[in-house]
């Protein structure tokens, strides 16, 4: 739910600074390109709270991820440290055979 209000806050605030940027007198695409920078920077300062509500819901949702994702880097990292000891240990001792 967090996420759905942010999302129409934000649309709230194009329409305004649209409706806005209309009734001054800018038309064409370069009322597009403002309104959505000056309406990006509106919600920066206007919706941190809605903003960091719906970013808490999503690392939630992705926290059960996450666990794997780790595991396999650790398993990755341990495999290469491995290796990298192994050729370590081989350019110490010097060539066999």
């Amino acid at each position: 739910m967090p996420i759905l209000r942010y999302t129409l806050l934000r649309l709230v605030v194009l329409a305004a600074v649209l409706g806005v940027l209309w009734l001054v007198g800018m038309r064409g695409w370069l009322l597009l390109a403002v309104a959505f920078l000056v309406a990006a920077l509106v919600s920066f300062l206007v919706l941190p709270r809605q903003a960091n509500d719906a970013a808490a819901v999503i690392a939630r949702r992705r926290g059960g991820r996450t666990g794997a994702m780790d595991a396999a880097i650790a398993q990755d990292a341990a495999e290469e440290d491995a290796l990298l000891d192994r050729e370590h240990r081989e350019d110490r001792d010097g060539p066999r055979g």
